[in-house]
C-alpha cells in the first residue's frame, strides 16, 4: 500500500522523536511492502517564526490531503511565559483541530509488565489497566466565547455543547465499547453544570441502540480520585473538551512515563497521530527525549488504516526494548539510559 503522511514535527523535542517514529515507520514499511511518503509542514512556535502563524494555510493543505497526520509537539518557552502573547502556538493546535474537524481524542492507559514498579502507583492498584478516553476535541470551553469586562477586571469562558456534538462523540464511544469489554463510563458534572446535562441526557437516549454496552454516568471528581485507586475498573470514557484533557493526563502517568502514551485525534476526513507529552524544551537538542510514545502512535495510524499486524510489530518492538532495559534517561532507573536516536536505531532493527 501506498500512503501520504503529513509530518508536523513542531517544537521542542518534537523534531527529534518524530525523526525516530519515522525511522521504524520507514523500517515497518519496508518490512511489510509499503511506500510512504512523508511531507513536512511548520506548526507550533516554528510556524510562528517562520511565517508569523502557528497553523498557515500551507500546512493546512498539506494535512487537508494527506491519508494521515503525524505529529510531535508544539510549545517554547518564549510564548509559555508571556501570557499577553497575541499569537500563541496553542491557538494553531486549536485552528488545527478545527478546521480537520477532529472531534475525538483516543487516549489509550494501559501498562507495561516490565514498568509495573515504576509506576508512581502500587502494583496491585495498576495491574491490568487497559482504558481508553474518548474525549471531545473541538467544542466546549476552549472553544466557546471568551473575553474581558470591567477594565479587564473580570474575565468569561462560555462552554457551550449541541446535542449532535455529543453524540458523534458519544457513537465512537459506544462503539468502541462494543469491540472491548462492553462498559462505558459517561464521565460529567451534571450536578452543577447544564452543557453536563445535556451530555447526560444525550448518552442516555442512546443506550437503547447499544443494549449489549452497560453505561455507567460518573461525575468528573469522582472520576479523577478512583483514576489513582482502581484504574483497572474502567474501559471506555467518553467526556467533554477540558474535563478529558486534565483526566488524560492524570491517566498517562499509571504506566510509569508520559513519554510511553501514544493518542490519535480522529476526524472525519483525516486523523492526527501525536504522543501526549509537550514539547519538553528543557530537553531539546540533549538526544535523551524518550521516543517510544511517538513510535506508538504511528502503530496506532498503521491501525487505523486496518494495518494490524504493522502496528502489533512496533508494539512488541517497544515491549522488547523496555524489557530489554534499551530506554531513554526517563526509565533507566539509575541503570544505563539510552539516547532517543539509540532507542530509534534499536527498534527499527528489532520491529
Amino acid at each position: 500500500m501506498k500512503f501520504n503522511i503529513a509530518l508536523l514535527a513542531g517544537d521542542g523535542i518534537g523534531p527529534e522523536v518524530i525523526n525516530e517514529a519515522v525511522k521504524v515507520s520507514d523500517a515497518i514499511a519496508k518490512k511489510f511492502g509499503h511506500e510512504i511518503t512523508w511531507k513536512p509542514a511548520l506548526t507550533g512556535a516554528a510556524a510562528i517564526d517562520a511565517v508569523g502563524e502557528p497553523y498557515p494555510d500551507s500546512t493546512h493543505e498539506v494535512c487537508k490531503n494527506a491519508d494521515a497526520v503525524l505529529f510531535g509537539a508544539i510549545g517554547h518557552p518564549k510564548y509559555d511565559n508571556d501570557p499577553s502573547a497575541p499569537v500563541r502556538p496553542e491557538q494553531g493546535l486549536l485552528k488545527m483541530r478545527k478546521a480537520l474537524g477532529l472531534f475525538a481524542n483516543v487516549r489509550p492507559t494501559f501498562t507495561f509488565p516490565s514498568l509495573l514498579d515504576k509506576s508512581p502507583l502500587k502494583r496491585e492498584r495498576i495491574e491490568g489497566t487497559d482504558l481508553v478516553f474518548l474525549r471531545e476535541l473541538t467544542g466546549g470551553i476552549y472553544f466557546g466565547e471568551k473575553g474581558r469586562r470591567d477594565n479587564g477586571d473580570t474575565a468569561f469562558d462560555n462552554c457551550v455543547y449541541t446535542r449532535a456534538e455529543v453524540q458523534r462523540l458519544a457513537k465512537k464511544g459506544f462503539e468502541l465499547a462494543m469491540t472491548r469489554s462492553k462498559k462505558l463510563c459517561c464521565v460529567d458534572k451534571a450536578n452543577v453544570l447544564e452543557t453536563s446535562r445535556l451530555w447526560r441526557e444525550t448518552v442516555q437516549a442512546m443506550e437503547k441502540d447499544y443494549p449489549e454496552v452497560t453505561v455507567s454516568y460518573e461525575f468528573v471528581d469522582a472520576v479523577a480520585m478512583r483514576l489513582v485507586q482502581w484504574p483497572n475498573s474502567y474501559d471506555v470514557l467518553i467526556t467533554e473538551n477540558l474535563f478529558g484533557d486534565i483526566l488524560t493526563d492524570e491517566a498517562s502517568v499509571i504506566s510509569g512515563s508520559m513519554g510511553l502514551m501514544p493518542s490519535a485525534s480522529m476526524g472525519a476526513e483525516v486523523s492526527l497521530f501525536e504522543p501526549i507529552h509537550g514539547s519538553y524544551p528543557q530537553a531539546t537538542g540533549l538526544n535523551i527525549a524518550n521516543p517510544m510514545a511517538t513510535i506508538l502512535s504511528a502503530a496506532m495510524m498503521f491501525e487505523n488504516f486496518g494495518l494490524m499486524e504493522e502496528g502489533k510489530a512496533m508494539r512488541d518492538a517497544v515491549n522488547k526494548a523496555l524489557e530489554a532495559g534499551i530506554v531513554t534517561e526517563d526509565l533507566a532507573d539509575g541503570g544505563k539510559a539510552y539516547g532517543t536516536k539509540e532507542v530509534g536505531d534499536w527498534l527499527a532493527a528489532n520491529v
